[in-house]
């Protein structure tokens, strides 16, 4: 398995766990390289401290490739995914989380509030026009790239992967009653896709 943007290992982690034979994961940090090293007891797992976006192995070298909410930090997502096609084996899979395209469209990825500091509605603007977008995340200016639906799905289809499964998660009915949940409900955080290589 690869994992792009592996952070501080867990999936790694958990795929050695649950059965793997290998993995390989690559983060551009190397401080959550550094902590995924020291929580990882397999000698089966490799950490790799490079941007996603420069990864490049052996054709057909993994029969799984992950990337959890890193995605939409890439600029040039079409020619990621066809390195990731070229790496995959025949009838592997590729699984990715990214923010969903209505939660990056207008790209503070703020609630708009009322003058009592009650949430009004979430702002998506500029839908069509992808690209660079700024927010904030953990106190930090950070670039994002905005990406329609179509252009998630759509680069996979054209480029040899057929689409397993797609999933906008929302929280489930017994965390509605933690506080914030019920405004998770108020649009998409996150999309989820699961393609296969075919041919």
């Amino acid at each position: 398995m690869l994992d792009l943007g592996c952070g501080y290992g867990w999936h790694c982690i958990y795929a050695m766990e649950n059965g793997a034979s290998s993995v390989v994961g690559v983060d551009i940090s190397s401080k959550m390289l550094e902590a995924a090293k020291e929580k990882t007891h397999f000698s089966e797992v490799e950490y790799i401290c490079r941007p996603i976006e420069e990864v490049d192995f052996p054709a057909e070298s993994f029969d799984i490739i992950l990337s959890s909410l890193a995605l939409h930090y890439v600029a040039d997502y079409e020619n990621l995914i066809k390195k990731i096609y070229k790496m995959l084996k025949y009838d592997g899979n590729l699984v990715f989380t990214v923010e969903h395209p209505v939660f990056t469209a207008y790209g503070t990825q703020e609630w708009h509030y009322n003058e009592n500091g009650e949430i009004l509605h979430f702002p998506v603007d500029n839908y069509y026009y992808e690209g660079k977008r700024t927010a904030v995340f953990l106190g930090e200016k950070v670039i994002k790239y905005h990406r329609t639906l179509t252009t998630y799905l759509n680069t996979l289809l054209m480029n040899g992967l057929i689409i397993n499964n797609v999933m906008e998660p929302q929280p489930p009915e017994n965390m509605l009653d933690i506080p914030g949940m019920k405004d998770e409900m108020r649009r998409p955080m996150m999309l989820i896709v699961s393609a296969r290589k075919i041919k």
